[in-house]
């Protein structure tokens, strides 16, 4: 598994911004930051310099502290090619299959389009770790902002394809209200009533519910389970209604 450190930095309401750095070549990248105080307060604190910002997409919550930590930090922005209109800090504009690098651990760039138009996610094959940003959540998947069903669906398809073992590191802290909704959508599935358990729990102590993996989201997220498109359409629909 992966030497890399992971820090998560909540911000605003349900912002969850990742902070990661590699021992060996002491490079330190920050994807999605919300905002840009907590993060060079955390990385002054483990006397780390930050040298890459990674965006997933170009919503606010995700590149509010871009523009800061950049002109502190002297960070080199990539995100989304599709999006670069909509990010005005992006240096390197990034699309399907490219990689970008911290250190020698390599991320692959997959386009997941859907909740932004260019939304794309950053694999890390070696590591078995991926940031998902909007695309999934524990226990869900974005709205559809920007896109359609049948591209999340293909993004579900694709990242329930990637090795169980793999730990994904979304954007925000929505499983709470995400496993509310798994449960009326698949009321006769004990993984999520089991994992519902854990997550009251944790969230009744005040503890993140993520990272999760790619193995328990096959076994408990209605969205990377749906068995096509129009079901996963259903299902987004009656989440975006939801009041549970």
């Amino acid at each position: 598994m992966t030497n890399l450190e992971i820090v998560r930095i909540p911000a605003l309401s349900d912002n969850y911004i990742w902070l990661v750095h590699d021992p060996v070549s002491s490079e330190t990248m920050v994807v999605d930051p919300a905002e840009a105080a907590p993060v060079l307060a955390e990385a002054d604190r483990r006397g780390w310099k930050i040298g890459q910002i990674w965006n997933t997409h170009w919503h606010p919550d995700h590149t509010g502290g871009n523009a800061e930590i950049k002109a502190v930090t002297g960070a080199i922005v990539s995100g989304p090619a599709a999006e670069a209109a909509r990010i005005p800090t992006l240096d390197v504009a990034l699309g399907e299959g490219d990689m970008v690098r911290l250190g020698d651990h390599r991320a692959t760039v997959l386009e997941t389009p859907g909740h932004t138009a260019g939304h794309i996610t950053f694999h890390l094959p070696g590591d078995a770790v991926v940031f998902t940003g909007d695309t999934l959540f524990a226990m869900g998947c974005g709205r559809l902002f920007e896109g359609d069903a049948m591209q999340m669906f293909a993004n579900m398809q694709r990242l329930a394809a990637l090795p169980p073992e793999t730990i994904v590191y979304c954007a925000h802290e929505y499983t709470q209200a995400n496993g509310r909704f798994a449960g009326v959508a698949e009321p006769d599935n004990r993984a999520v009533a089991e994992r519902m358990k854990r997550v009251d729990a944790a969230r009744e102590r005040g503890e993140a519910t993520v990272p999760t993996t790619i193995a328990e989201e096959r076994a408990t997220n209605p969205f990377l389970r749906a068995d096509s498109a129009q079901q996963l359409a259903e299902r987004r629909a009656a989440k975006d209604a939801f009041r549970g």
